[in-house]
């Protein structure tokens, strides 16, 4: 099965396990998929990933949602550059998303990264997502 946004069914399933209420979610695989789900795990929004192989050549990846005294810890998950629409930022116009409290996710020619991460790094790129 093809997709056209793979990241954004990722974000999709994501956002409707935890309306849900699921404790896990299962995407397929994807390198880039892993390096966001990285940078979630890092800034606090999930509790963890693990990569599960199906059979040969067919991976899956187990989200672990994370919550907070019963509420999702992620409120909101926008998905900014599209297939059709690719939207770059350099790091001296990286806006702040809920005044610093969200994060955007870039894919940065140093991999993909935080917004706080690439203003440390100097570093602008394509702007995958915004999370808070």
């Amino acid at each position: 099965m093809s997709f056209s946004d793979p990241l954004g069914d990722m974000l999709t399933r994501i956002r409707n396990g935890q309306q849900a209420r699921k404790s896990d979610i299962k995407v397929p695989a994807s390198k880039l998929r892993e390096h966001v789900l990285d940078v979630l795990k890092r800034e606090g929004y999930i509790r963890g990933y693990e990569r599960v192989t199906l059979r040969k050549g067919i991976d899956e990846i187990k989200v672990e949602l994370k919550y907070y005294e019963g509420n999702p810890v992620i409120k909101e998950i926008v998905r900014v550059s599209t297939p059709g629409r690719r939207v770059y930022s350099g790091v001296k116009e990286l806006q702040k998303f809920y005044n610093g409290l969200g994060i955007s996710v870039l894919s940065t020619p140093q991999g993909v990264m935080s917004d706080h991460e690439a203003r440390q790094a100097n570093v602008g790129g394509e702007i995958l997502c915004k999370v808070f």
